[in-house]
């Protein structure tokens, strides 16, 4: 897999953070429950989701090493779309079954079928049907500047990231931040969030095109 294309897997196999970067002091601190009400109410308020996200990749000390952007769909259960746009087009897709990541530049694909071993990523959670405790644990929550983090980390300890913080601004998710185990800082911010708005299976399909060189499942037999 090249270099391009293993990054992109890296970071889904993360999607799918130490305290945010907008660092919160002790005094901001709110209970546990807090947190797990507002995670188990998002959760259970989205049917389907659309939403722009700006990407940045920090590196040790929090400067920006790069930043892409797009667009991403959630249909619960089990599916989502990352469509990247900037700097290149790439596409990282659950249909339900297999995870898809796609770089059409490259004319690369590279597929998995989707299994336990990512039931306890991030992308999972957000899309996926189980209870958010069957997976991870609050490790902490707190309100910085009318955001509400909640701070989680895995309970499998054969992940690729250590821990991870969504931040609700009101009812809606507004971010994302996750460290990786080189405590390097993937931190996403979601705009224009549109909820449970009708969204067709068709919308999480993924053939590709001819020519494309693809790695990982075999194709069935015809």
């Amino acid at each position: 897999m090249n270099h391009s294309l293993a990054k992109m897997a890296s970071i889904v196999w993360l999607l799918a953070g130490l305290l945010p970067a907008w660092t919160v002091g002790e005094d901001n601190a709110l209970e546990n429950e807090v947190g797990a009400e507002k995670l188990e109410a998002f959760l259970e308020g989205v049917d389907t989701l659309t939403a722009a996200f700006t990407l940045s990749l920090l590196d040790t000390e929090l400067q920006v090493l790069e930043e892409s952007e797009g667009t991403l769909r959630i249909k619960r259960p089990g599916r989502f779309r990352w469509d990247y746009t900037e700097p290149y087009e790439q596409l990282v897709l659950s249909d339900g079954e297999k995870l898809w990541l796609y770089d059409s530049d490259l004319e690369q694909a590279s597929v998995r079928q989707l299994d336990e071993s990512l039931s306890t990523t991030p992308a999972m959670l957000l899309s996926g049907s189980g209870e958010v405790s069957d997976g991870f644990e609050i490790i902490g929550v707190y309100d910085a500047d009318g955001v509400v983090w909640v701070n989680m980390r895995p309970k499998e300890s054969d992940t690729d990231f250590q821990t991870f913080s969504l931040g609700f601004k009101g009812t809606d998710l507004r971010y994302m931040q996750l460290s990786d185990r080189l405590d390097q800082v993937t931190q996403i911010e979601f705009s224009d969030i549109v909820r449970n708005e009708v969204m067709e299976d068709q919308a999480f399909d993924f053939t590709p095109p001819e020519g494309v060189d693809v790695i990982g499942l075999p194709e069935p037999p015809a």
